[in-house]
């Protein structure tokens, strides 16, 4: 089947999800995820996905998280930093544990052990972000501080990537310079990005770099504004797209770059045809929020769904090592992030424990380490290959659940412990 009718089924799930979201009033996402396990399965989509889909979500996700970016405020964003380092730091050691033991306790064997706790470690902030923004929630304390601590997390896991996936295959461990290199990328991504917030995007300067002052004429501010405003949505998706590729060169996922470049594009860099710049500020994130999340976002989910391809008999034979590791983390993830939301970075207890739902998903980094440990290593059997893909699954699915069930609480429309 042809890549263009794949794209015309998936978007035709992608419909049928969103009304089913609006019908039982969960996030489109669960159904998204949904609509690509079903399809792959009954044989609709094809169990290796073109090169063409494959884009095509890859460019979903960069979307969905620039957008998303677009949408917060860099000075909350930055002071969250400060309350974020507990979250990420035990938010990101309690599920390796609990992954390593109890797949330690299913199969003895330490390096695939090893290889599941680092599978369980990062957050996939993508999907938390779209569910809260489903239940807009996604300009709130908690969301900052799930997306501050889940790119330290990041950050963590891809140094643990490098260390941890050649002990477990046999092969030398990196030197102490290449794990410098590594902690030094990450470094230079920051700097990176400070530099283009601070003194290249501001047209007007002040401090010793107002010498700088050919960028009143020639900035972010013209460039968007060129052709009266008619081209600024092409201007902020290819600012978009340079940030990410930076990520990209830097070791990261381009998704990171692209949220951060949403997040560092102000309000009074905005000037269109006879409007002000909060006008077109909105205008342009409107269209930028109607392609994320309507369109071309929905498509990265839906992929992820595909990667669910269900062997009837295995599958039964894993189901309670799924359901114990499923549990594992799903318990230490909450407890773990949202104790530290609570007593390291002094969140309310509301806040606290939607931090603790929305670190629950496991997406982009896990299925990079099941691909390097499963398909192009041989690390992992077939089984825990299965119960890994199926236990990021059950997380993914709690996530939108656990936070719809969450917002009246977290909103006080219903009281904590009381009657309603």
């Amino acid at each position: 089947m042809h890549a263009i009718e794949h794209l015309t089924l998936i978007w035709a799930g992608v419909f049928v999800a969103v009304f089913l979201a609006r019908l039982t009033r969960l996030t489109p996402v669960l159904y998204y995820l949904a609509v690509g396990c079903l399809f792959v399965n009954i044989g609709l989509l094809p169990k290796e996905e073109s090169d063409f889909i494959r884009g095509f979500s890859d460019v979903g996700i960069v979307l969905i998280m620039f957008a998303l970016g677009f949408e917060e405020n860099a000075s909350h964003f930055l002071a969250s930093i400060k309350r974020s380092w507990g979250i990420a730091f035990f938010g990101a050691v309690a599920p390796f544990l609990a992954a390593f033991g109890s797949v330690w306790f299913f199969t003895h064997n330490f390096n695939v052990a090893l290889i599941s706790g680092l599978a369980m470690t990062a957050t996939a902030v993508s999907l938390t972000m779209v569910s809260l923004k489903s239940e807009g929630l996604s300009q709130t304390e908690a969301a900052t501080g799930i997306m501050t601590s889940a790119i330290l997390d990041d950050i963590a896991s891809l140094a643990l990537v490098a260390i941890l996936i050649p002990v477990a295959a046999g092969d030398t461990a990196p030197s102490l310079l290449e794990l410098a290199a590594i902690v030094g990328k990450a470094i230079l991504f920051f700097l990176l990005v400070v530099v283009i917030a601070v003194w290249v995007l501001p047209h007007q300067i002040a401090g010793l770099w107002r010498g700088l002052r050919f960028l009143d004429r020639w900035g972010i501010k013209q460039l968007l504004s060129y052709d009266s405003g008619q081209h600024a949505v092409l201007a902020v998706l290819l600012f978009a797209a340079l940030l990410g590729l930076a990520a990209h060169v830097l070791g990261f996922h381009p998704a990171v770059g692209a949220y951060m470049a949403g997040l560092i594009l102000k309000e009074d860099y905005f000037e269109g045809k006879g409007a002000p710049g909060q006008q077109e500020f909105q205008r342009v994130g409107r269209i930028v929020e109607n392609v994320a999340f309507s369109w071309i976002g929905p498509v990265f989910f839906v992929s992820l769904g595909t990667k669910i391809v269900l062997d009837w008999d295995l599958l039964v034979s894993v189901i309670p090592e799924v359901a114990i590791l499923t549990a594992a983390v799903f318990l230490a993830q909450i407890f773990s992030a949202g104790i530290a939301a609570r007593y390291t970075g002094a969140f309310p207890w509301r806040d606290s424990v939607m931090i603790g739902f929305g670190m629950l998903g496991r997406a982009e980094l896990c299925f990079v380490v099941l691909d390097i440990a499963y398909v192009q290593s041989n690390i992992i059997s077939t089984e825990v290959f299965y119960i890994l893909m199926l236990t990021a699954f059950w997380l993914n699915v709690a996530v939108p659940v656990t936070i719809s069930w969450w917002k009246p609480y977290y909103t006080g429309e219903k009281p904590l412990g009381g009657k309603a």
